[in-house]
């Protein structure tokens, strides 16, 4: 029952640590939420939350992006997450692919991390070209499985699978925040993780 003494390098970690690892969160707009059929939209909204607050008690660099919200087409983040990022200005832009957003891909870049936690509405659009340009640039990219929704579950799954093919490796919400606490010896996160893990789980 005694870990290691010396804790693992949290900058070359093959696993996510609170130091390796940015948080990417893209197009959760009232409109996008609405249109998700892959599962029930009140359990996707907790998730993203759950996700949103495990970056946010870890202190991840946090990247949002939108839609639309400049040309007065789409709304806004949804409040779930903007009221725990109220210091981040999400980053706009009109192009269906972030990363081909150069605002959007100076954010990610500027954060320093290799290992992106990505997060989007819709997975086989907004979460699927981004995270493949990722990819293809060398970034290592988890897709969050439960916190992101498709146009259809066939959609949600053919998109999830392409990712994996091109070298994704797919995370859940709960698998996350426990590879991001890692041990119960660090005390100074326990309290937060605890009220995720347990709240989020028992609603």
């Amino acid at each position: 029952m005694t870990s290691f003494p010396m804790v693992r390098d949290p900058q070359t970690d093959h696993l996510l640590t609170p130091q390796n690892a940015a948080l990417i969160i893209i197009d959760y707009q009232p409109v996008q939420v609405a249109s998700i059929q892959s599962m029930e939209k009140r359990t996707l909204v907790a998730n993203i939350t759950a996700v949103a607050k495990t970056a946010k008690l870890f202190g991840l660099p946090t990247v949002i992006a939108t839609v639309n919200v400049a040309t007065g087409r789409n709304q806004p983040t949804i409040h779930q997450i903007s009221e725990i990022f109220p210091d981040i200005v999400p980053i706009d832009r009109t192009s269906i692919n972030a990363w081909e957003d150069a605002d959007f891909v100076a954010a990610v870049r500027a954060a320093g991390r290799k290992k992106l936690i990505m997060t989007a509405l819709w997975t086989e659009v907004c979460l699927v070209h981004p995270a493949l340009d990722a990819l293809r640039e060398g970034f290592d990219v988890y897709p969050v499985v439960d916190a992101v929704g498709g146009t259809s579950e066939p959609a949600h799954q053919a998109g999830l699978l392409r990712l994996v093919q091109a070298g994704a490796q797919p995370t859940s919400w709960v698998q996350l925040i426990c590879e991001l606490q890692r041990d119960w010896n660090r005390a100074e996160t326990v309290p937060g993780f605890s009220d995720i893990l347990f709240t989020i789980e028992g609603h």
